[in-house]
């Protein structure tokens, strides 16, 4: 009876180790407020330096946060936040880019 000594996490989308990894879940926090607010922010013209520039430290910090990923929790919230990252830091780039005429 070892089933009954623990829970059966197997089947879970959010299933865990037990143990913890705090790089793992600020590199997933990060990821996903910045993918968050590279997203929100790309449907506004004027803020594609705060849409772009988000967007693109998401996008490293979630493809990193991916590479040192141990669990399913981890690794869902990493793509959503890579996904709404991708999606405003190109719609920022569209818009005027990284400097968007601050430069040359």
């Amino acid at each position: 009876m070892a089933q009954a000594l623990r829970p059966n996490t197997a089947g879970s989308l959010f299933a865990t180790d037990g143990k913890p990894h705090p790089l793992q879940d600020a590199l997933m926090a990060i990821t996903f407020a910045l993918g968050l607010l590279s997203f929100i922010t790309s449907f506004f013209h004027s803020l594609h330096l705060l849409s772009s520039w988000a967007g693109l430290v998401a996008l490293a910090t979630g493809v990193y946060g991916q590479w040192v990923s141990e669990t399913t929790r981890e690794r869902f919230f990493l793509i959503l936040g890579l996904g709404a990252a991708g999606v405003g830091f190109l719609i920022g780039m569209a818009h005027g880019g990284l400097f968007g005429g601050l430069i040359g």
